[in-house]
This record gives C-alpha cells, sequence and structure tokens, in this order.
C-alpha cells in the first residue's frame, strides 16, 4: 500500500483536557500538559476543498488537474521537503503531536533522572537527539570503537562477524535477515532473508545510463565520509567501492521480479546456505548475528542471487571490504553524529538525491528519530490522546459496508469459475480489520538508554528490537500483534493474517472525517479500505487462502483470465511518462494499481448501497458518484521536487499521484457517465479496452 494523508482536529481543547485528566494514572504528568496544540482542519463545507480545483480543465482531459489544478499551482513545496501534499500535511500534523508528547517526556525523564520507564525511555532518546553540543563535542567519536574493529578484521571470516552483527547494530551487511511468520505455515515463524540495500537506492542506479552522474556523486559523497574518519587513499577507496557494489548490484534481482511472492518463496536452511554459497563465511556471520541456534527452516527470497554475491565477497580484497564496512558505518551514523557529518549526508542523500534544498528543523528530525526507535511507546500515548470511540464506530461500519460490496463483486464476477468463487468468499469471510489502535503494545522492560549518547540509543533499541524478534521463533504467531503503530499514517493488508490495519494517523480528512458528506469518505478511506481489501485478491494476494497459506487456489483458466486483464493494465501504465525518459514501470505498480482500481470500484459499490435506494443529495452541483471520484481525487494531491520523482519512478511499487488517479478513473464506466466523457477526451478508453477486473 502506498503512503496515505490526511489531517483535522480530534482534540478540542475542552476534550483535550478530559483526556489528559483520564489518563493521569497511566501516564503521570505527561497527560496532565497534553493538548492538541494544532488539530487538523476541514476541507470545505461538505469534506471536498472546491477552491483546490482547476475548471478550465475538463474531467476527461486530466482528471487530477480538474480536481487539484489550482492546489498544485499555487502550493509550494516547503523548503525542507522534496514532496508535499495530503499525506505529508497530515504527517506534519502527526510529528507535532508527537513533538508535544516526547517533549513532555523530556521533562519528565530529566526530572526524574533514569531511564528504564516507558515514558522516561522516550525522554531519555529524545534528550539525547536534541543535545547538539554533546553531539559536537564528540564528533565521531561514538564510531571509533567499530572502525578499530574494521581496521583489525583483515580476514573475510572477521569482517562477515562484522556483518552478522550489523543486523541489530549500525552499518552495512550484504544480507539481511528477519522473523516473520511463515506463509506456508502462518501460525509459525520462520527466518526469512535476501540480499540487502547497497549505496544508492537500486541496483539501476548503478548500471544504467540514466543515473550516471549519480554515480560521479555517489563516488565524491563516498570520498568525502572516508576523509571525515580518517581512512587512508578515501578517493581510491572511494572508486574501488563503487566497482565492488556496481558488482554487487548486477546480481541483484530487478525489483519487479522481488515482488513475487511465488520466487521468493524458497525454503531451505542456513546449513544448506552454508553448503551452497559457501564463498561467504556464515559461521562467524550468524554467530555474530545470534542465528547459530536456529536449525529450523529459513526462507531465501532472491535464492539465485546469493550464491554469486557470497563468490563477488571471497573474492574482493580485504582493504575494499574494510572500506566498504567502514563508509557504511559512516554513512548510516552520519545523522547521528556532529554537523560535520550531518551537512554532507544531507548535502548527499535528500539535495541531490530527493531535490530538498534546506535541512529539516533539528526538532522534526528528532521526532522522526524518536518515533523510529521508539514507536510503541510513543503509539500508546497518541492513541489514547488522538483517536476517539466514535471514529472507530464509524470505520467499523464502513469496513463492514466495504466487504459486503466486495462479495457482490465476487458474485458477479463473469470471468471467475464458480469453483474459485466459492473459495474467494471463503477467503473474504476470514477477513479480519484492525482500527486506530492494536490490543496490546509491545514491552520495552530491561532497555535502557542514556540522554547523553545518541548513537548508542539507536544501537540499543535496535539490538533490543532484535532481541525481541528473535524470540519469537520459540513462540505461536500472536495474530493480534501490529506491524505498524497508531500513529502511522498509512495502512495495509498482511497474506499470512488475512487482515487489513488503518491506524489512527490515516483516520483524519481528508481520508476520513465523521461529518463529511458519505460521497467523501467512500472515495478517499473507502477506496482506501477496499484497495487493502483487493491486495487479497491481485496478482500476489490471490496466492494466499482465506488462512494465510501460500497457494495458489485459483483454478489454471481463471488465473489465465486474471493475467490477460492484468497484462492489459501493465501496458496502459506504462503508456504515462511523467519526466522524460520516465515511464511507469507496469510490472513494479501492477499490484497497486490493480488495488487501486478494485478499490474505487469496490467503494463506489459500498456508496450506492448505503444510500438504500434514496437518491443522493447534490452539493453545489455535484453528484454523489461525482463527489466519490472527487473524494478519491483529492486525496492523492502531492508534489514531488523531480529527483525524487525519478527516483520514485524507478523503485516505488506505488503509481506517482496523478497516475493513481488518471489510471484508475479512465478504467470505469460510472466516471464516464458521471462527468460525460466521451471519445473526444484523451483520458477515453474504448469500452472494450477497459480493464474490468473486479
Amino acid at each position: 500500500m502506498p503512503v496515505f494523508i490526511s489531517r483535522r482536529l480530534l482534540l478540542l481543547s475542552t476534550a483535550a483536557g478530559a483526556v489528559g485528566l483520564a489518563l493521569s494514572a497511566r501516564f503521570g504528568a505527561i497527560a496532565h500538559a497534553l493538548t492538541d496544540p494544532l488539530g487538523a482542519s476541514r476541507y470545505g463545507s461538505w469534506g471536498f476543498d472546491l477552491s483546490g480545483m482547476d475548471r478550465s480543465v475538463s474531467p476527461g482531459e486530466d482528471f487530477y488537474r480538474f480536481a487539484n489544478g489550482a492546489w498544485l499551482r499555487d502550493t509550494p513545496i516547503p523548503a525542507d521537503r522534496s514532496s508535499f501534499g495530503m499525506f505529508y500535511e497530515l504527517r506534519e500534523l502527526v510529528d507535532r503531536r508527537i513533538r508535544a508528547i516526547v517533549e513532555q517526556a523530556t521533562v519528565e525523564q530529566a526530572a526524574a533522572d533514569q531511564a528504564g520507564e516507558r515514558d522516561a525511555l522516550v525522554g531519555a532518546f529524545y534528550r539525547s537527539f536534541m543535545d547538539e553540543a554533546k553531539l559536537e563535542q564528540r564528533d565521531h567519536a561514538p564510531l571509533r570503537t567499530k572502525l578499530a574493529a574494521i581496521r583489525a578484521a583483515d580476514t573475510h571470516g572477521k569482517l562477515a562477524g562484522i556483518q552478522g552483527e550489523n543486523q541489530f547494530r549500525v552499518g552495512g551487511a550484504l544480507f539481511g535477515f528477519y522473523v516473520s511468520p511463515d506463509d506456508r505455515k502462518p501460525t509459525r515463524h520462520v527466518i526469512y532473508g535476501g540480499h540487502s540495500s547497497l549505496g544508492l537506492p537500486d541496483r539501476e542506479y548503478y548500471l544504467g545510463e540514466t543515473f550516471a552522474e549519480h554515480r560521479t556523486r555517489y563516488t565524491a559523497y563516498v570520498t568525502h565520509m572516508l576523509e571525515l574518519i580518517d581512512w587512508p587513499d578515501a578517493a581510491g577507496a572511494a572508486r574501488r567501492i563503487l566497482a565492488y557494489e556496481t558488482e554487487i548490484a548486477q546480481l541483484h534481482w530487478p525489483i519487479a521480479e522481488r515482488r513475487d511472492a511465488l520466487k521468493t518463496y524458497n525454503a531451505t536452511t542456513f546449513a544448506d546456505l552454508r553448503r551452497s554459497a559457501s564463498g561467504f563465511p556464515w559461521r562467524e556471520f550468524l554467530t555474530a548475528a545470534g542465528l547459530t541456534n536456529w536449525s529450523g527452516k529459513l526462507v531465501v527470497a532472491e535464492a539465485s542471487a546469493i550464491a554469486p554475491i557470497a563468490s563477488a565477497f571471497a573474492e574482493a580484497p580485504i582493504a575494499t571490504l574494510q572500506a566498504w564496512a567502514a563508509f557504511q558505518l559512516a554513512d548510516q551514523a552520519a545523522p547521528l553524529l556532529s554537523p560535520r557529518f550531518v551537512e554532507p549526508n544531507f548535502d548527499f542523500r535528500l539535495r541531490f538525491l530527493e531535490g530538498q534544498p534546506e535541512q529539516q528543523e533539528r526538532w522534526k528530525r528528532g521526532v522522526t528519530a524518536a518515533n523510529s526507535a521508539l514507536a510503541h511507546p510513543i503509539g500508546e500515548i497518541y492513541a489514547e490522546l488522538y483517536f476517539t470511540p466514535a471514529t472507530k464506530a464509524r470505520m467499523d461500519e464502513l469496513v463492514v459496508n466495504l466487504i459486503r460490496a466486495m462479495q457482490r463483486r465476487i458474485d458477479g464476477l463473469s470471468w471467475m469459475s464458480a469453483e474459485t468463487r466459492i473459495k474467494a468468499a471463503d477467503k473474504l469471510s476470514k477477513f479480519r480489520a484492525n482500527i486506530g489502535y492494536p490490543g496490546n503494545y509491545r514491552s520495552f522492560a530491561g532497555l535502557e538508554l542514556d540522554p547523553a549518547d545518541l548513537f548508542g540509543n539507536v544501537e540499543r533499541t535496535q539490538e533490543f528490537t532484535w532481541r525481541w524478534m528473535l524470540a519469537k521463533l520459540a513462540k505461536p504467531v500472536d495474530r493480534d500483534e501490529w506491524d505498524d503503530t497508531p500513529q502511522t499514517v498509512n495502512a495495509y493488508y498482511r497474506s499470512t493474517r488475512n487482515d487489513i490495519t488503518f491506524p489512527a494517523g490515516i483516520l483524519q480528512p481528508p481520508f476520513f472525517d465523521p461529518d463529511a458528506d458519505p460521497a467523501i469518505n467512500y472515495g478517499a478511506i473507502g477506496g482506501v479500505i477496499g484497495h487493502e481489501i483487493s491486495h487479497g485478491f491481485d496478482d500476489q494476494g490471490r496466492r494466499s487462502d482465506g488462512d494465510g497459506v501460500l497457494r495458489d487456489w485459483w483454478t489454471p483458466e481463471d488465473a489465465l483470465r486474471f493475467e490477460d486483464q492484468a497484462e492489459r493494465l501493465v501496458e496502459q501504465y506504462q503508456q504515462f511518462e511523467l519526466l522524460p525518459g520516465a515511464r511507469i514501470n507496469g510490472r513494479l505498480t501492477l499490484g497497486e494499481n490493480v488495488a487501486d482500481l478494485a478499490g474505487l470500484t469496490i467503494a463506489l459499490e459500498a456508496y450506492r448501497a448505503s444510500l438504500q435506494g434514496r437518491p443522493a443529495p447534490v452539493l453545489d452541483g455535484f453528484t454523489g458518484e461525482q463527489r466519490v471520484f472527487l473524494g478519491w481525487a483529492q486525496a492523492w494531491r502531492a508534489k514531488y521536487r523531480e529527483p525524487l520523482l525519478r527516483q520514485l519512478i524507478a523503485t516505488d511499487e506505488h503509481s506517482p499521484p496523478s497516475t493513481r488517479v488518471n489510471g484508475v478513473l479512465r478504467n470505469m464506466d460510472a466516471w464516464y457517465a458521471a462527468f460525460s466523457v466521451g471519445e473526444e477526451d484523451p483520458l477515453y478508453i474504448a469500452p472494450g479496452d477497459r480493464v474490468r477486473i473486479w
């Protein structure tokens, strides 16, 4: 699923005071101090911002601009961002709320002068990030012990051990592992692994002519970072690092192949991996990572790439591998160090790669860092303060209506056989919806943080999470566990649990507003709900059944008919060229494009059913069905700086916002009827060529 947006006042000042009193026993003085300093705003009088439209553009010419053109024209991207839009506005609102939480926690932690309790942990971490004087004083001292270990690692085995330790510390590794429910048996956990990322965003940045300048700038950046840590022959080492990473990148799977659920499920064991990819010193790696005791199933994603990457590591000179490890450490640690590390890291990673002109204020970066390290304790407080039972009740109702609409769509499919329809209905009946916040939160008991040691705090929280994750191997899967936290501005579907999740962060305008016109809610959050439901039946989701088991439960004939429709959608989206030479990768984005089309189709069906035969009102000249489409379009308002947009086109499974709107609507008969779109309009597709999967 993509990233989403919203914003709105959920706590008026009087309500915030009441919440503070209710939480006093649970959160101590933090709750008394917190009010909602911002709240979220309404969009127009019925949930849509009419002033953001551009009515000089016809709906059939470019519906995205028809709905959002004035907003796109008049809204600048803030200097400290590489993109801006509905989602980003909501994320800023959430971040400012989190700032209130972490700053009050900082006051409490400083007064208590002890770490260990939940609020004290949050306060200690944020204090360590905001103490710029301490960071300036220490410079890169936090790295010295690790750099000394890298310099002393004079064998491939010792360097592999460092990579094993980096599974839960700051630094690079060619391979990454994690614990997750087994796609073949979702009631138990297994270890998953595959090749890790490199220094540039994806393999194409190393191989394609389009990114030649990126490689030049990257080499200069690597040189600079090595110079900052006093690495010998920094320029020569940087050239060797680029050559080494280019060799590895050639072995990486293309990004579109890495989303195939069947191709990336390759069951093996660590014992077999040591034999098949013997060029890599697995014993040292696994010992350092704490994985030597696991003799159970290992699932490797990019199976055919592991052995050749292992061989490339074995053949690389020790000096090159040491320099690579040193750079990876400095690069990843840079935002946690003094300004002389922070600035070049920002200059390359955000200013150059994403086009962001200015660095964010320190509090914003501190909130992001604290929320990354301690999202669960922060989220527990956030949910209590900013999510109401009334919102949850309305969302429960919407989800039920969308699931019913999906069932009606399944029942009416002409291309799906009766046998597969029965299985699809069974899967849908087993869907679970998680709304707002989880039923329980992770415990951080035993974690200790130091308000004067930012780098150490990051490593301690990462190791604590790693140990917690490994402990799950001995336990059954907890179906109530969330992958995200309440403050997350997103939504997702999980195949192994067959559930959909909508955190509190996204359940605000313009995605969801209890006071808005229902058509807008159905077009926005309804489209999102439908999107997530349909992920259970898209090109990958259809490969897991109602119990979350990875198996192809469609008949071969149904699969062929689905794939025929999907291939047509691939071809449609690949016609969108948003920048010179940068076309949408229709195969990479297929799953999300299918989900967008299905989601809005289901949402419209649910909206029609909600009317119960009554005519929808006309608001400011717009019919109910027109407002559903406008709600979808408004939710995707966004602007990107060109470098980031080019990066997303190359690496993101989601199409850019304009395509998520125009690419969907041109396949929906109801949109043509609602806005009188005809053959003369640029977005027109003949009825026989429209994709009608759901």
